[in-house]
């Protein structure tokens, strides 16, 4: 039996910055947004336990949660993978109020109409006021 062996070591200097992992970019973007595992989850359709495990390890979504990740996040999927940004215009990510805006237009027609005869008394309140 043979034995082949690669003993070379590197020992150039690393001139390029590690990137953060992608669990901790995945949550530096969650948390910037101002969501929870929870609420991520339930807005990809997941159980929450899943985004926890993405964090933690690292490991990457099934390609199919991505685009709908990337666009909670408000970024591209190339940047939410870690991948060098492009030069683009800059987006704001959608923030809690849009995220619970697009669930309630999600809701049946008159649960709408409910929360935003509320939300329009608390607007129109809090302007009034100000």
């Amino acid at each position: 039996m043979q034995v082949v062996s690669d003993s070379r070591v590197y020992d150039a200097p690393m001139t390029e910055q590690p990137r953060p992992s992608h669990g901790k970019r995945l949550r530096t973007l969650r948390e910037a947004v101002g969501i929870t595992q929870r609420e991520m989850a339930s807005l990809l359709d997941v159980h929450h336990s899943n985004v926890g495990f993405w964090e933690r390890t690292g490991t990457v979504p099934r390609s199919t949660l991505l685009p709908k990740m990337a666009e909670i996040l408000g970024v591209p999927v190339e940047e939410l993978l870690g991948q060098p940004a492009k030069a683009r215009r800059k987006v704001a990510p959608p923030g809690r109020a849009k995220l619970a805006f697009d669930a309630v237009a999600r809701l049946p027609r008159k649960q709408q109409e409910k929360i935003l005869e509320m939300v329009e008394a608390f607007v129109s309140h809090t302007a009034k006021a100000a």
